[in-house]
This record gives C-alpha cells, sequence and structure tokens, in this order.
C-alpha cells in the first residue's frame, strides 16, 4: 500500500463479472498498492450474489450484497427471495441491492420493478441490514418508496446508500435527512456532469461514500476501458478538488462512511 496515501474504499463494484476472471487477483493488487482497504460486490441476481459472496470468502477486505437489479426485476419469484434470505444470513453479505427503479430501460414491466422493490426493502428489514439502491430516470418514484419505507424508523447506521447518485441537490438533501449515504462514481469526472459535480462538491462528506461500479463508469482518463478498483483514486481526487480539500480526507472519510454504512466493525466480528 502507498504510504502517503490514505486507505480508500470501493462501496460498489462487480468483481464477479466474467471480464475480471482471467486477471482478478492482479485487478486487486494493483488497487491495493494505490491503498484500497476494502471493497463491497453487489448482487444484481441470485447467482450473481453468490459469485459476490464467494469472492468475499476468498479475498480478504471484500464483502458481498445479495439482491436482485430492477433490469431482472420480473425474476423475483418466491425461490429467488428465499434464495436471497438464505444469503442475507452470511456473515460477509453486508447489504440488499442492487433494487430500485430503473425507468431508463425498462427491461423489466415498471410494475414488476415496483414489487421487486418493495419486496427487497421489506428483506433488509427481516434481515436487519441496509439497501443498495439503484434510480435510473426514477428519481421521484425512487423516493416516494424510500421515503414512505424510512418513515418512523430507528436507525441503527444509515438506512442504506443511493449507488450512483444522479439527483440534484436538493434530492441529496432530502436523502441525507431520511438517513440514507450518496455514492458517486467516476461518471463525475465527465465534462457534461456539471449538475452532479455541483452536487459533490456542495453535500456534506459525512454522507458520501465513493464506487467504482465498476467495469462500469470509469473516470475520465479511461473511458472506454474497463473500469478497476484502482481507478477510485482518481474520482476521490476529482472530487477533493471540486471541494477545495485534500484528497486524503476524502479518502479517509469515505472510507470511514463506508464502514458505517455497511457496518463493517460487526460483520468483521461475525465473519
Amino acid at each position: 500500500m502507498n504510504p502517503d496515501v490514505a486507505p480508500m474504499f470501493d462501496s460498489h463494484c462487480h468483481l464477479q463479472m466474467p471480464v475480471f476472471a482471467g486477471d482478478l487477483p492482479e485487478v486487486l493488487e494493483r488497487a491495493r498498492r494505490e491503498g484500497l482497504e476494502g471493497a463491497v460486490i453487489i448482487g444484481m441476481d441470485p447467482p450473481s450474489s453468490r459469485q459476490a459472496m464467494g469472492l468475499a470468502a476468498r479475498h480478504e477486505g471484500l464483502y458481498a450484497t445479495a439482491g436482485v437489479h430492477p433490469h431482472d426485476a420480473s425474476c423475483l419469484d418466491a425461490d429467488a427471495l428465499q434464495a436471497l434470505r438464505e444469503m442475507a444470513r452470511e456473515p460477509r453479505v453486508v447489504a440488499i441491492g442492487e433494487t430500485g427503479l430503473d425507468f431508463y430501460r425498462n427491461l423489466s414491466p415498471p410494475a414488476a420493478q415496483q414489487r421487486a422493490f418493495r419486496e427487497q426493502l421489506a428483506l433488509a428489514d427481516e434481515a436487519d441490514l441496509p439497501v443498495v439502491i439503484h434510480s435510473r430516470q426514477a428519481n421521484q418514484e425512487t423516493f416516494a418508496v424510500l421515503r414512505e419505507w424510512a418513515t418512523g424508523k430507528r436507525r441503527n447506521g444509515p438506512l442504506g446508500v443511493l449507488h450512483c447518485f444522479a439527483g440534484d441537490a436538493d434530492l441529496a438533501a432530502e436523502y441525507a435527512r431520511l438517513g440514507f449515504m450518496l455514492s458517486f462514481a467516476g461518471n463525475v469526472t465527465y465534462p457534461n456532469a456539471r449538475r452532479l459535480q455541483s452536487v459533490v462538491a456542495t453535500a456534506p462528506l459525512e454522507h458520501l461514500v465513493v464506487e467504482t461500479d465498476c467495469p462500469f463508469l470509469p473516470p475520465q482518463s479511461h473511458r472506454g476501458r474497463r473500469c478497476e478498483p484502482v481507478h477510485l483514486r482518481e474520482t476521490i481526487e476529482f472530487i477533493a478538488n471540486l471541494r477545495g480539500v485534500d484528497a486524503n480526507a476524502v479518502a479517509a472519510t469515505t472510507t470511514a462512511n463506508a464502514g458505517k454504512l455497511y457496518r463493517l466493525e460487526s460483520k468483521a466480528e461475525r465473519a
């Protein structure tokens, strides 16, 4: 690990995808040399969630989630929900998701997405786990569901995280008041991401985490290539520059925030 940089934590990645099958040890080693302390591998359906669990069991510092992406919401039947329920009991599973709404592609009908979303929120309550939320072209619909779900809850840390947050500053503030973290990825570095940059420049740092969403959304200098956890450093430095603070401060705070979000201290005791 580079002694001159603060540890960083990738709060959302997809290292179980086939694009990493041939060189995952090298991918992790590159990132660790740049200060990667840990990462959460996000499930998108029961098979990918099991794969995420397997990687987390084999590699120090990796954790997993269990969930069904809104693209696959139509596939969340009783058997799939039971599979998620069983995975949620595993010590290295730290959240339910990613779940939510995606009205950009509508690969599952909106009604099926709403049903799967609410069922996974109920599962998060049952398992006492935070949620990882995907919201694309569904800002108000997603917020309405989460506001209803969050109302009256007794909080044991953050309720969850808005992965790859894409709303405005007002929506960011509303989510922070509800008890959610906001996660930012490499797309914040893109020249046309001015609204997103204004949000990350002003949102309270105690509500922010960072992610790669790898292999997707590489930062600007790597666009067109596979994203990796090592690229998190560029995103952190970009955010620090926007905020006018030291990059190590952003890295240290977002790493601590990820620990609170995913309750990693208690997970380490169970593992």
